[in-house]
């Protein structure tokens, strides 16, 4: 099937899940072998997209076993799919019209303290950056995702964290699959960062003690205009959001000890935390310095361990248990 074929995109299914429904669609109930051996796909891949699938109510997980697979009615799931999709348009149009308010006050007289300036290059956003970090005395916040104006890594970073600056960071798993990326962040970690992972971030953005954020004003690449927002209410908004994710989000890192009842090692604790992170197997691997096959007789240990068919049901059990 050729990408000029697939159109679910717009309605926000990934053209691969859409490869995936289309071949469940084609004929009766399937496993996930039956699936592996018409797609050329790798197993975990596949559970994944069936996962996604069902949260988009496209396919359904039919009791038994083996564990078998049937697509939905396209009309009663593909409306339901497009209503949301027309909400969230309907949000994206009052986010463009707050967007447009800031815009506007640009030209206005701001009270002492607070204001907003635009920023027209990728200059001006890397001067911006180094400045938000050094006028932060207690905390700084992102959500972190592409595209990147600036080279991965930040030295003024392990400076603030070593003069007692907490720094908070959302990453989108697409940001740590970049080569190298995951190591810098490793870094940070070990140096103080608190670093959690969550998929579809829908923006990205730093914020300094609360009270001044930085962000672009659209998610093209290259970004050419970004704005900063001084002591308004929308500020607060943003630091609302970026709460609301990071409650939402998993640590890169497990924190604890191995308790009572816990089987995991400190090894097993941090391949679990990564795999729910949503990381591709590959890039998990690298940073463990295993095979990718290695690496995947071990998760399926641990998904043996939890009783879990999945990366989903593991999140479930683990959070259940205490173990993430």
């Amino acid at each position: 099937m050729e990408n000029d074929e697939l159109v679910f995109g717009a309605v926000g299914v990934a053209p691969f899940d859409e490869r995936v429904y289309r071949t469940v669609l084609a004929g009766p109930p399937v496993t996930v072998r039956d699936l592996a051996e018409r797609t050329g796909s790798g197993a975990e891949r596949l559970q994944s997209a069936l996962a996604r699938l069902r949260g988009h109510g496209l396919v359904s997980r039919l009791s038994g076993r083996p564990t078998r697979w049937a697509a939905v009615s396209p009309t009663a799931a593909l409306a339901a799919l497009v209503r949301n999709a027309h909400a969230d348009l309907g949000r994206v149009t009052e986010t463009a019209a707050e967007l447009e308010a800031v815009y506007r006050a640009l030209g206005e007289t701001a009270r002492p303290g607070e204001g907003v300036e635009l920023l027209t290059s990728a200059d001006e956003l890397g001067r911006w950056f180094a400045r938000l970090q050094q006028e932060a005395t207690e905390e700084i916040m992102s959500l972190d995702r592409p595209p990147y104006v600036l080279a991965h890594g930040n030295p003024l970073q392990h400076t603030l964290l070593g003069r007692g600056v907490r720094y908070r960071t959302i990453y989108a798993p697409e940001s740590l699959e970049i080569p190298g990326n995951l190591d810098v962040v490793a870094g940070l970690s070990q140096a103080g960062e608190e670093a959690r992972v969550l998929a579809g971030l829908p923006l990205k953005m730093s914020v300094a003690d609360r009270r001044i954020a930085l962000l672009p004003l659209h998610l093209d690449s290259p970004i050419t205009r970004s704005v900063v927002i001084r002591g308004t209410t929308l500020v607060d908004a943003l630091v609302a959001l970026f709460e609301g994710l990071w409650t939402q989000a998993v640590p890169l890192t497990a924190a604890g000890s191995e308790s009572a009842g816990d089987p995991l090692d400190a090894e097993d604790r941090r391949i679990l935390n990564l795999l729910l992170s949503g990381l591709k197997d590959e890039t998990i691997a690298r940073q463990l310095g295993t095979s990718t096959r290695s690496l995947r007789r071990r998760m399926r240990v641990l998904l043996d361990e939890l009783g879990a068919e999945n990366r989903f049901q593991a999140g479930v059990q683990a959070v259940r248990r205490g173990w993430v």
